[in-house]
């Protein structure tokens, strides 16, 4: 049986938090994966002196400065692309998928809808596409994890302020709708796999020293496959990791290796 830890951490701004000496924890723990979204830079801006880490990036071709994931990995995935496998969003630079063999993952920095309504339906169009092709694999058994940004609260455990946030994006009933159908297909929430306790948030405003008073919103998440459950041993955030007005959050899984 073979161990891997897996982290993920929208970092608002990748080379800002190089540069700060945000990343010095990963360079010393060491986990076998770093999903990270919201590199918002292109990919000849990115630092790659990561030794022992193979490293994928997906920047994007429409806004610079905008978006982006990386995907930082001790293991060499036997494929990588950059959308869904069917080419659609690519461009937004919101999406790796890397095929390990014994299961997929997925690195993926929704859309978060805010700002207009033009925002909200693409943000709506981007979750439909997320949400056939998952059903999809889950059809097939297929072994996946599912980490990133969701832009999305699931449910009134995970956020501080429930009845005002339901009026916003985040919190909107028919956002929660496209997780509660991600679970219908038998996916499975990880960090509530292992715990069910109010209070636990992965992002904060900056604004009023939101943070130290612990009033957030539990926005990042892992999903796991029903086929792919037993894999998982544990999953945690990780909110004392300062930097961005994201924490990171991990899942240890087994594989029969």
């Amino acid at each position: 049986m073979e161990e891997i830890k897996i982290m993920s951490w929208n970092v608002n701004g990748l080379r800002t938090r190089y540069n700060k000496g945000h990343l010095d924890w990963f360079l010393e723990d060491e986990p076998d994966i770093l999903c990270i979204q919201e590199t918002r830079a292109a990919e000849e801006q990115i630092p790659k002196d990561l030794d022992g880490y193979h490293t994928f990036f997906s920047s994007s071709d429409l806004r610079k400065g905008h978006s982006g994931v990386a995907l930082f990995s001790k293991i060499k995935p036997r494929n990588i692309e950059r959308n869904l496998g069917d080419g659609k969003f690519e461009e937004e630079g919101r999406i790796l998928k890397a095929d390990y063999g014994d299961f997929i993952l997925f690195n993926i920095y929704f859309p978060s809808g805010a700002g207009t309504q033009e925002k909200l339906q693409h943000k709506f169009e981007f979750y439909e596409h997320f949400l056939e092709n998952m059903e999809s694999l889950n059809t097939q058994n297929k072994n996946v994890l599912i980490c990133g940004d969701f832009n999305i609260a699931h449910n009134e455990i995970d956020l501080e302020n429930p009845v005002r946030a339901s009026k916003k994006a985040g919190f909107l009933p028919e956002e929660r709708a496209f997780l509660e159908r991600l679970l219908s297909y038998g996916y499975v929430d990880t960090f509530r796999m292992f715990n069910k306790e109010p209070g636990k948030y992965t992002w904060w405003s900056n604004a009023h020293n939101l943070r130290a008073k612990n009033v957030g919103m539990r926005l990042d998440h892992f999903f796991v496959s029903q086929c792919f459950k037993e894999n998982v041993i544990s999953g945690h955030i990780l909110s004392d990791i300062m930097g961005s007005d994201h924490c990171p959050i991990d899942v240890d899984i087994v594989l029969d290796r």
